[in-house]
């Protein structure tokens, strides 16, 4: 009897074994026929390369430098301040005095002012390039000339900006342009003041 029991739950066991090993076989061949999942799609990658901006300024009074930050500030960009070597002093900056410092370079044609610096750290990225300047006797303050002279321009967008009392632009740029070297030089706009909402459309329309 012991002996019949035995052999009645070994064939169970059996049975249950080769039902567990069809039914292994049966999933290991559907998943062999499953086709290979795709891998995910990558990410489209922007090479474009963004546009950089400067905004490089010479400031005698203060008014030059707002509407440099303004111009900063609406396109992003960076700011260059441009400081003689000799710092001017209010005395110096009196046109009205013909023995003044700023009177006695207009009257020298060299009209040559040292600035502290002229390297611009990281100069090659930047592709607009603003130059702003008080008017002085029609043209460019002279101290940037320094600054437009010790630079290589290729490959940049330039654009220059004045400020003055009532004076216009003139050809403060395009003088700028000639002493310059290379460089695309568009058209520039002289301020009568600091008005932000006149700045910020002006910038935009520049389509940068």
């Amino acid at each position: 009897m012991l002996k019949k029991i035995v052999t009645i739950m070994f064939s169970a066991v059996l049975v249950l074994t080769l039902a567990a090993c069809g039914s292994t076989g049966k999933a290991d061949k559907n998943a062999a026929a499953a086709p290979a999942t795709k891998p995910a799609a990558k990410a489209p990658v922007n090479n474009a390369k963004k546009s950089k901006t400067l905004v490089v300024y010479y400031s005698a009074s203060g008014n030059t430098k707002q509407v440099a930050d303004i111009i900063a500030g609406a396109t992003g960009g960076a700011t260059f301040e441009l400081k003689p070597a000799q710092p001017y002093s209010s005395a110096d900056l009196n046109y009205n005095d013909s023995s003044s410092r700023v009177s006695r370079e207009h009257n020298d044609k060299n009209r040559a002012v040292k600035l502290a610096s002229t390297a611009v750290p990281d100069w090659q990225s930047y592709d607009t390039v603003f130059i702003g300047y008080p008017i002085w006797w029609g043209i460019a303050a002279w101290p940037v000339d320094d600054f437009v002279k010790n630079n290589d321009f290729t490959g940049k967008k330039v654009i220059p900006f004045a400020t003055a009392a009532s004076s216009g632009l003139g050809d403060s740029g395009k003088l700028l342009e000639k002493m310059g070297k290379k460089g695309t030089w568009v058209a520039g706009k002289c301020f009568h003041g600091t008005n932000k909402s006149e700045i910020e459309s002006w910038v935009k329309g520049l389509g940068l």
